[in-house]
């Protein structure tokens, strides 16, 4: 899908039919007709609009004549079949050409709606440093969010756990902890490329876009600290309730052998007086409730000891 975008003498935004100078090209899983359409108009490598369609994609920034190419990792919730929310990674490409701003992804991405939907203050589609930057920074802040839902349905799955110590819950656990894996992962890789953006001069900034980079650095920096916390906390619960769990097992196993041992005492009673041989009292008019007296003893006493040993 191509779409392409311009702000208007009032800062308003609106789509275009064609491709004009100052406006923004957003690519969302382009067909091959309209890479080369848009590498034809703009000049611009085949290269630079095919890389960022690469999943596995690293976070990168280079420049060819006159065309710019940042790759970033940008994140994406997905369902899975339960509904449930999967966050994983996505790269993002940005190209700034002479004439216009491109960006590539696979998929659809909520941050381009915001600049679409006319959301972004202080945002014009021919102001292309400023137009990377605050995508940098709207991806910094998406990992903030994203971080905060983890960290919620995080807590929510421990309550849960506390309550069924079911597989499904250490499942869950075990997917939030791959997703903030692939967070750090991403983050880091975005974080040096935004610093090798402030200490070279491929692109040409003001003061006040330093100090917008320097802002998407540190909030990105957060968002790196954050996932590290998050992923800390995430590994040592799910080791906890490991041991919760096996400790769990370990009790009722140790409760069953005791109540068999139990249990085993009144059947061997039972068994000598079924024998067929001659027995003590078998002549007896009570000789049943004798060895129904001498089970119940035997229970007991094995009972007792049992429950002072804290079997039970």
């Amino acid at each position: 899908m191509l779409k392409t975008f311009a702000t208007n003498e009032f800062g308003d935004i609106q789509e275009t039919t064609e491709i004009v100078k100052g406006c923004w090209v957003n690519l969302i899983s382009p067909t091959e007709e309209e890479i080369n359409y848009t590498a034809n108009q703009l000049q611009i490598p085949l290269d630079f609009l095919k890389d960022p369609l690469d999943e596995e994609e690293r976070s990168r920034i280079e420049k060819e004549d006159d065309n710019i190419l940042i790759i970033i990792n940008v994140p994406l919730v997905t369902r899975d079949e339960f509904d449930r929310p999967i966050y994983d990674t996505i790269p993002l490409g940005m190209i700034i050409t002479k004439d216009c701003f491109v960006t590539v992804c696979l998929k659809d991405n909520p941050i381009f709606h915001l600049f679409s939907q006319n959301k972004v203050k202080q945002f014009f589609t021919y102001k292309k440093t400023r137009f990377a930057l605050q995508i940098l920074y709207l991806t910094a802040t998406s990992y903030l969010r994203y971080l905060k839902q983890i960290n919620k349905k995080t807590d929510e799955i421990e309550s849960e756990l506390h309550q069924s110590m079911k597989n499904k819950e250490l499942f869950s656990l075990l997917n939030l902890e791959k997703s903030l894996v692939y967070f750090m992962t991403s983050l880091k890789s975005n974080n040096i490329v935004m610093q090798k953006m402030l200490r070279s001069s491929y692109l040409k900034m003001y003061e006040d876009d330093k100090e917008l980079l320097e802002d998407v650095i540190i909030e990105n920096q957060q968002a790196i600290e954050m996932a590290e916390t998050h992923s800390s906390i995430l590994s040592g619960m799910m080791d906890a309730f490991a041991s919760v769990i096996s400790n769990n097992l370990n009790i009722v196993m140790k409760f069953l052998t005791s109540f068999t041992i139990i249990l085993a005492l009144p059947t061997m009673v039972a068994s000598f007086y079924g024998m067929n041989v001659s027995i003590p009292f078998q002549d007896y008019p009570h000789a049943f409730f004798i060895a129904m007296f001498i089970s119940i003893i035997f229970a007991s006493i094995t009972a007792f000891i049992f429950w002072k040993k804290r079997f039970f």
